[in-house]
């Protein structure tokens, strides 16, 4: 688990790009049962502030939450706008691509063979001099 006390700049200064918002956001679109403990851990908040985060999203329609049994389950609408004047014309699934720790998808077999035989032709064809 990374921890928000390890984002710490060259110049010894703790600040991010992110808010405290998008960071309780991205651990719950990364997990919807997740804990608040762990997110508050996560990104580096007491677990009252991350209440009052889920709180505030729930309340601006980011998210809903649900019981199930002792634990909450969380669903995103991903299709909400972001709230700065700036970026009102993108959606939070788009932040959510930007940033998901999902590896990227791998390119496709025929693509690799075609671009290394590419590179092996450009190698040949130059003049040795």
């Amino acid at each position: 688990m990374v921890r928000a006390r390890d984002a710490v700049d060259a110049v010894g200064g703790e600040w991010t790009f992110l808010t405290n918002h998008a960071h309780v956001l991205l651990c719950i679109a990364a997990d919807p049962e997740v804990r608040l403990r762990d997110v508050a851990v996560s990104v580096g908040i007491t677990e009252r502030a991350a209440q009052r985060i889920v709180m505030e999203l729930e309340q601006a329609g980011y998210l809903e939450r649900e019981r199930v049994g002792r634990r909450n389950r969380y669903r995103l609408h991903a299709e909400q706008p972001l709230r700065h004047p700036m970026d009102r014309t993108h959606r939070v699934s788009e932040l959510l691509t930007l940033l998901s720790h999902a590896p990227a998808p791998r390119r496709k077999a025929a693509t690799r063979k075609k671009t290394a035989a590419t590179s092996a032709k450009a190698t040949t064809a130059r003049p040795r001099g």
